[in-house]
């Protein structure tokens, strides 16, 4: 809803103030520039950027547009998820854990929490990293450097199609450019005509120019930005993962383990230690 706020005070106040000044929309109208324009954008990130990455791109737009998910809830299942696993290893070893962590789409455990499950690859980092946990000691800070380095490799895979639509979110005014020197050749071969025609075809130009701008910094670049902080977000819940591991490696009891991760969730939705500790006992029951 917030997005679709703002793209409507863009509208109304971009729009509405160019009326307002006495433009005419059917003026803007140049479905040619547009053309050009649009066909520039799509075509410089298709060149650009491999079919995941589009594939990745057109996910995560899909994902500022839709309404958020109940993130708090999401997090409540993710430290209910590890406690379970963490629990069940102290009790019966990681042998324990091997039919859960080798296939967690048939796990029960993982099927209690269909909101963790539902993310693939933080349900992968978890299985893997507890694998990894099982296969030998590890001292604390060997394995928080492991984790970090893999946090960081995917936090710059998620961060790819931000990237990318931010750098052709600052060539669009080029592509508007490219359009209107077009326009402008148009005018220059019809230089001979009637003062009224030479000034549409200089107006039809500069549209092109105007929607370049529009496009770079009211659509691309907003959407990008969106894009880049849903990330962030997000991988709050690998820095919560991280965290919970490594303070168990380090001999933590399994509650302060989970605080540890906790730690690392947005202020926003973070809840309380005893919210925490609340919600994982009646998990418990």
């Amino acid at each position: 809803m917030q997005k679709f706020t703002g793209a409507i005070i863009i509208l109304m106040c971009v729009f509405g103030g160019y009326v307002w000044a006495g433009g005419s929309l059917m003026a803007i109208w140049q479905p040619a520039e547009m053309l050009i324009i649009i066909g520039a954008t799509i075509g410089s990130l298709i060149i650009g950027n491999p079919p995941q990455v589009l594939k990745e791109m057109r996910n995560q737009l899909r994902g500022i547009i839709s309404p958020p998910k109940d993130e708090r809830e999401f997090y409540m299942e993710l430290m209910a998820l590890l406690q379970v696993l963490l629990e069940t290893v102290r009790s019966g070893g990681f042998k324990a854990l091997d039919k859960h962590i080798e296939n967690p789409e048939q796990s029960d455990i993982f099927a209690r929490y269909p909101r963790v499950s539902s993310d693939y690859r933080l349900v992968s980092f978890i299985t893997d990293n507890l694998r990894l946990m099982a296969m030998g000691q590890m001292s604390p800070h060997e394995l928080e450097g492991l984790l970090e380095q893999e946090i960081e490799a995917i936090e710059a895979d998620y961060m790819q199609p931000a990237r990318s639509m931010q750098r052709t979110a600052e060539a669009m005014p080029g592509f508007g450019i490219l359009a209107a020197v077009g326009g402008i050749i148009i005018t220059m071969s019809a230089i001979d005509g009637s003062i009224a025609m030479i000034g549409y075809h200089v107006a039809a130009a500069l549209v092109g120019t105007f929607i370049g701008i529009f496009g770079c910094y009211c659509c691309l670049d907003p959407a990008s930005n969106a894009m880049a902080q849903r990330v962030k977000r997000n991988m709050s819940a690998f820095d919560c993962t991280r965290a919970t591991l490594v303070a168990y490696v380090a001999k933590k009891p399994t509650l302060l383990a989970i605080d540890a991760g906790r730690k690392h969730i947005q202020l926003d939705i973070k809840p309380t230690f005893n919210q925490m500790e609340v919600w994982l006992a009646e998990q418990e029951g």
